[in-house]
């Protein structure tokens, strides 16, 4: 009796974490849209359904610990209780850095820069898929597919590394525009870190199915 009701919180639990992660990966969305087109209103959406996304992570959390304190769990399921509170935390900094790029979209909207977004878009894009994965590995306990999306950062990296250097080269040609290449500076760094935390979540989906604790991208 004691099992069934166990996965029946794990499962509630389960759907929570797929609520989160869908809010999460539909907020980056978003945030990319409207850095392309420059839509004000749908930044704002993003910063306000950063809301529900810290809502979620509370409910998530203290499920998971009415889980561990009432049920006892040891071994696989006490990894795996563990694990989601590593999960939500990276869900939740991922989701500021949604918001982060939101803001960035409401800004160029007012100082357009005049050069192609195409590498922030692209990482964006990364980071995308690599949420999207980090949360199918957990939920299908995919060490695989865990590792294949934290391998996806190598990618968010490189493309960041070009960027930079590519608003440096544009400040050179344009000293006035300190405050925006800073800007753009700073959202690239959001980005590239936001491939971390999908990294860490799958170091944390490695640990749930193995046990080890592994570095991935080192």
């Amino acid at each position: 009796m004691m099992r069934i009701q166990f996965n029946e919180e794990l499962g509630r639990l389960h759907h929570d974490i797929l609520a989160m992660g869908s809010r999460v990966e539909e907020d980056l969305r978003k945030a990319l849209l409207a850095l392309k087109t420059g839509d004000v209103a749908l930044a704002n959406e993003v910063k306000a359904s950063d809301e529900i996304v810290n809502a979620l992570q509370l409910k998530i959390e203290d499920q998971a610990a009415m889980l561990i304190a009432t049920q006892q769990p040891v071994a696989r399921d006490l990894r795996e209780l563990v694990t989601i509170f590593k999960i939500t935390d990276s869900l939740e900094r991922i989701g500021d850095h949604a918001v982060h790029l939101a803001k960035t979209a409401k800004r160029l909207s007012d100082d357009p820069y005049p050069r192609p977004l195409d590498r922030l878009e692209r990482m964006a894009t990364v980071d995308i898929a690599m949420v999207h994965d980090a949360v199918a590995a957990y939920l299908n306990q995919d060490e695989a597919l865990a590792r294949k999306a934290a391998a996806m950062d190598d990618e968010v990296d490189a493309e960041h590394k070009a960027f930079i250097q590519e608003v440096l080269a544009y400040l050179t040609e344009n000293p006035g525009k300190a405050q925006q290449a800073t800007k753009l500076i700073a959202t690239s760094s959001f980005l590239e870190r936001l491939g971390d935390h999908v990294t860490n979540l799958c170091e944390a989906v490695v640990f749930m199915v193995t046990g080890a604790h592994t570095e991935l991208n080192e």
